[in-house]
């Protein structure tokens, strides 16, 4: 065997230890912390010798030509994982979890992996594999916050993805050429991801936590939301004013970012002309949110505002079908005005619909970018954030009163500025 065989070999054998002590370095660590003698006895040690015998078997397939060794050691250790398993409850009033023997499966077909020279791939399933076991208070808590509505909204969106997009044509279907119903819904399903990730993460984070974290979070869901519940909060409660406040602001930013990612999904090109003037914007709320919060703070702990944030799972069949024809139409008003106006018309149409919402406008202008001028699609990209922003404010003003008010309308002022500082760089 060559001397590059041998080095390359050997490096495979270490990379595989070390993907079993990865793995077993968590487990030890869960076993000593429970400190049952009655629990799996697999640790550091046993997950090293688990991986290595996993390149072992994958060694010897590479020289026999025969991958039958690998599913025979597989076998074996299957065989080994159970008896284990049956010694370990045997006498038990209650039953034990596979979790360590499932992971001593995996490691051992990890440890093949990096022998028959996928190194890459079993590095970060491993990865993968530690922090599922390390992360498992986490990951049982959000389940306990999950009902089942976000249950079914969850499967409703995973049909609409993989069940319903397919079946859609693909090609206009309006004497425009502006609706494009595998387009849309995919766009459709895009905005509902954005927002069920958010949703995900409110419910993640659960009650009690700042308004800063609420706002960061809730902004992905929906920032109108986010306005809404935080007025009421400075309403009933004026001493943290501020604190909603900062609140507001950080969910505002995130919308801006939300626009971006938007963008960068649906029209990469157009990524690079649009960001300066949301990501000026989005600095400006961040940037007063962090102001007020340093000085907030300063005074006093910040409120703990996450009873009164109430969002309800962004997905659902009927909400898509809602958003989908209001994008149709956007799309539609957009391209006429397009064909037949001036570029004032594609503006106006902007506005109007950043009067309830920025997403439909977004996603459209991304889509007739590909095509037309993207200066103008920046331009109402901007307009209808601008205009979503200060109907946001105004709900701010009646609901939280002119001290919520005043802070958001001066950074409006910011943010137009610094909006139309970036249109003009362009």
């Amino acid at each position: 065997m060559e001397q590059y065989d041998l080095t390359s070999d050997a490096i495979h054998f270490g990379v595989a230890a070390l993907l079993g002590a990865l793995v077993g370095i968590e487990r030890e660590k869960h076993r000593r912390e429970r400190r049952a003698k009655t629990e799996q006895s697999a640790g550091l040690r046993t997950f090293i010798l688990l991986a290595l015998f996993g390149a072992c078997t994958a060694w010897l397939a590479r020289a026999f030509d025969s991958y039958w060794i690998v599913v025979a050691g597989l076998l074996i250790t299957g065989a080994f994982v159970v008896a284990g398993y049956v010694v370990t409850t045997r006498g038990q009033q209650q039953s034990l979890g596979l979790t360590t023997e499932i992971a001593a499966i995996v490691v051992f077909v990890l440890g093949a992996i990096v022998m028959l020279g996928g190194a890459e791939i079993a590095v970060a399933l491993a990865v993968v594999t530690t922090a599922v076991l390390a992360y498992k208070n986490p990951m049982h808590g959000f389940v306990k916050q999950l009902g089942w509505d976000d249950v079914y909204s969850g499967l409703q969106l995973l049909i609409a993805t993989f069940i319903a997009l397919p079946l859609l044509p693909d090609k206009p279907i309006d004497p425009w050429g502006a609706i494009n119903p595998y387009e849309l819904w995919l766009l459709v399903v895009l905005i509902s991801g954005l927002s069920l990730v958010g949703y995900a993460l409110t419910r993640w984070l659960g009650p009690g936590k700042g308004a800063l974290l609420t706002g960061l979070a809730g902004g992905l869901v929906a920032s109108t939301a986010v306005t809404v519940s935080f007025a009421r909060g400075a309403r009933t409660n004026p001493t943290q004013t501020m604190a909603f406040a900062s609140g507001i602001l950080v969910a505002w930013a995130v919308m801006f970012v939300r626009v971006l990612v938007v963008v960068a999904v649906v029209n990469r090109v157009l990524l690079g002309p649009i960001f300066i003037p949301f990501a000026a914007m989005a600095l400006v709320a961040a940037a007063v949110a962090a102001l007020i919060y340093v000085r907030r703070h300063a005074d006093g702990p910040e409120v703990r505002a996450k009873e009164d944030l109430q969002v309800s799972n962004p997905f659902s069949v009927t909400s898509a079908a809602k958003f989908a024809a209001f994008f149709a139409v956007v799309l539609v008003a957009v391209k006429i005005a397009q064909d037949n106006f001036s570029d004032s018309g594609v503006y106006a149409v902007a506005a109007i619909a950043g009067l309830t919402d920025v997403d439909a406008i977004t996603l459209s202008m991304a889509e007739l970018a590909k095509t037309g001028d993207a200066n103008v699609a920046v331009i109402a990209i901007v307009i209808a954030a601008l205009v979503n922003t200060a109907v946001k404010c105004g709900i701010a003003f009646v609901i939280g009163g002119a001290k919520l008010g005043k802070p958001l309308l001066l950074t409006l002022a910011a943010m137009l500025g610094a909006g139309l500082a970036g249109v003009l760089w362009l």
